[in-house]
């Protein structure tokens, strides 16, 4: 298997995340606009973000997590025919679990709505809408489970612009159906939970011919009993709770929330919109391609490329997670009245939401760092030390939630997932450290030293010039969208030039060459 260029490959993944992220915020503001902050938004984000976390957490996360690594020594090892057929009976054993688990949720919507959030059980109305969201909406899992052992399987390959674009997909529905269906619909709302679904399925849809051409479009074959299922099955069951520490927090956040006032659920959902906008399109894209290129040195025992893998990871999450964190914090509530004040959200609601988003936005580089060290260890097919850290990490998210929720509410929430994403990151660090894992290359004090003066004058030019939050909520719909341009634009040129005028070491960005010597499929 020849080893794709990372920094390419981060590139193209990073490309297309950002067509789908700014398709996102377009699916966000349509929502906003039509369903604002109230009971009817506050149920669908409940009955989505329960297969959404389910997805990130099994599909996305520990499913891959444990799936890549062996698919890519099976292909290193032992031939394109032993990969095929690995690929095969790991397909048929996710498909019957994903199958069972999506019938007995939709079954039991009822259940699962009240143990996640319990808080609409005292309101009878928001509580039955949320069941009957859930019930359309949990399919969803079914489909993007199997889209992501796809998407494993081409991103081992090097083929990252295909599964990059599936999000796209499952935007454009949602949009379609909240623009066409929700007019014709008794419930308006309800057209978001058939959005939902026929996304997932595009998103399956949308991979196959790339395995097809690939010929490793599987014929699923059935047998848990198999080695090849169950090392998989026993690398991720660990990896389930120790890849998705970033999820639970968010999980708790809702439970929590549906007990504050409302639209505490949709606040907290518009300002983590913002953050993954720079953790999709950045950090999750440097993870997707540095884990198969870990798992393969890892593989063929080639250390010192392993660590140049890993370090290179590091420096780019923190080249662009330190000034994503200053420009969220700065230019937080012009981003919210810019994308959402419109229709039923409200100037309230940039307020509440601004809260939250100033206090998820410092966990921004936290959030991209698990990302990328996580696999240092998964890719060694090691998913007790990161489960062992990720225990302490939510231990340390409940504490403080009950800590900050009082006094901070909703904000309150999301700081405390802010900061335990630092003791995760900071763990995970450590441990790749004193193992000897990860060896942080020479120049390293500069590069951080220059970076933080960089991303502080970019934040103070910000700040001279942005103006107060209702200066822009003044402003028409085309006056806010250019003057946020211009202020990203000017942020964006104003730590361009404080890195060159401080003489930032670009030259440590580089990415590890590719070795000419690594066998091909």
């Amino acid at each position: 298997m020849r080893s794709p260029d990372l920094l390419r490959g981060a590139a193209s993944v990073g490309g297309v995340t950002m067509l789908s992220r700014v398709l996102g915020f377009v699916r966000d503001v349509v929502i906003a606009r039509a369903f604002g902050a109230g009971d009817a938004a506050d149920a669908f984000f409940v009955a989505f973000r329960l297969p959404n976390f389910l997805r990130r957490l099994f599909a996305e996360g520990a499913f891959s997590q444990a799936f890549v690594p062996v698919l890519a020594q099976e292909a290193e090892q032992h031939g394109q025919a032993r990969a095929r057929e690995f690929f095969a009976r790991v397909y048929g054993a996710l498909l019957l679990v994903v199958l069972a688990v999506t019938v007995l949720a939709v079954a039991g919507a009822p259940v699962l709505v009240y143990a996640f959030a319990p808080g609409f059980a005292d309101e009878p109305q928001r509580f039955a809408l949320t069941v009957d969201l859930l019930r359309w909406t949990f399919p969803y899992i079914l489909f993007i489970s199997l889209a992501a052992a796809a998407a494993g399987v081409l991103n081992t390959y090097g083929r990252y612009a295909v599964p990059a674009f599936t999000p796209v997909l499952l935007n454009l529905s949602l949009i379609g159906c909240a623009l066409l269906l929700a007019p014709e619909l008794e419930q308006p709302v309800m057209a978001l939970g058939v959005g939902v679904a026929l996304g997932g399925m595009a998103q399956l849809a949308w991979q196959l011919p790339a395995l097809a051409r690939l010929g490793l479009l599987p014929a699923p074959r059935f047998g848990f009993r198999h080695a090849d299922v169950r090392r998989v099955v026993r690398l991720m069951i660990p990896a389930t709770f120790g890849a998705s520490v970033q999820q639970i927090g968010l999980l708790f956040d809702t439970i929590l929330a549906s007990f504050l006032a409302a639209g505490s659920v949709s606040w907290l959902y518009y300002s983590d919109r913002l953050l993954e906008f720079p953790l999709g399109v950045f950090g999750i894209a440097i993870a997707t391609v540095i884990l198969p290129g870990l798992s393969r040195h890892h593989s063929a025992a080639r250390h010192e490329d392993f660590r140049a893998t890993l370090d290179w990871g590091v420096r780019w999450v923190l080249l662009i997670g330190v000034p994503a964190t200053v420009g969220l914090v700065v230019l937080a509530g012009p981003m919210l009245v810019t994308l959402f004040q419109y229709g039923a959200f409200a100037v309230q609601d940039v307020h509440m939401a601004r809260l939250s988003l100033w206090a998820y936005a410092p966990g921004l580089l936290g959030f991209m760092l698990v990302k990328v060290l996580a696999p240092g260890f998964f890719s060694r097919q090691d998913v007790r030390t990161p489960v062992r850290i990720a225990i302490i990490a939510v231990g340390a998210n409940m504490t403080l939630n009950l800590v900050f929720i009082v006094p901070l509410q909703h904000a309150g929430l999301a700081l405390a997932t802010s900061l335990s994403a630092y003791v995760n990151a900071l763990l995970l660090g450590v441990a790749l450290h004193r193992r000897g894992i990860w060896s942080p290359a020479p120049g390293w004090g500069s590069f951080l030293l220059r970076l933080a003066a960089a991303a502080a004058a970019m934040g103070a030019a910000l700040l001279l010039g942005v103006g107060d939050l209702e200066t822009w909520v003044a402003r028409s719909p085309l006056e806010r969208g250019l003057w946020l341009a211009l202020w990203v634009g000017t942020g964006t040129v104003a730590f361009a030039a404080s890195a060159w005028l401080l003489r930032l070491p670009l030259q440590m960005l580089r990415a590890p060459a590719p070795r000419a010597d690594s066998p091909r499929p």
